[in-house]
């Protein structure tokens, strides 16, 4: 008997939806009647990790992460991105890579954010939508 591979985040969100008959949507589209209500969900989300950081309570902090991922799952699901996905970030994470300085080393800035250094490239995401 073969091993069960573990569900990714997309597929358990995606099983959801299905379930309490949110919207999965095939094709990449901004859904008009849906979007602030996914936005407006998204940032309460957020605002519970801030609250949850300020308190030291990381319980919660893995609770509103959690939240968070599901939520943007959602949104890719529900905006018809989820096909895309995998390949989108590839091309984002290819790009954040490029961030680097000349000298192999981030560049930061003094909160520690890594800021573009001089070979930095946009991800071509137009790209990925187009296949």
């Amino acid at each position: 008997m073969g091993l069960l591979m573990p569900k990714d985040t997309l597929a358990i969100v995606k099983e959801w939806h299905e379930s309490f008959d949110v919207p999965v949507v095939d094709a990449p589209s901004i859904p008009k009647e849906r979007a602030q209500m996914r936005l407006t969900i998204l940032e309460e989300e957020v605002g519970e990790l801030r609250a949850a950081v300020e308190v030291g309570d990381l319980i919660e902090v893995l609770d509103a992460l959690c939240d968070i991922q599901y939520v943007l799952d959602g949104t890719f699901l529900e905006f018809g991105l989820h096909g895309v996905k995998q390949d989108a970030m590839e091309e984002v994470h290819a790009s954040n890579m490029s961030k680097l300085g000349a000298d192999g080393r981030p560049v930061l800035r003094e909160d520690g954010k890594v800021l573009k250094g001089p070979d930095f490239r946009q991800p071509d995401l137009a790209r990925i939508l187009k296949r």
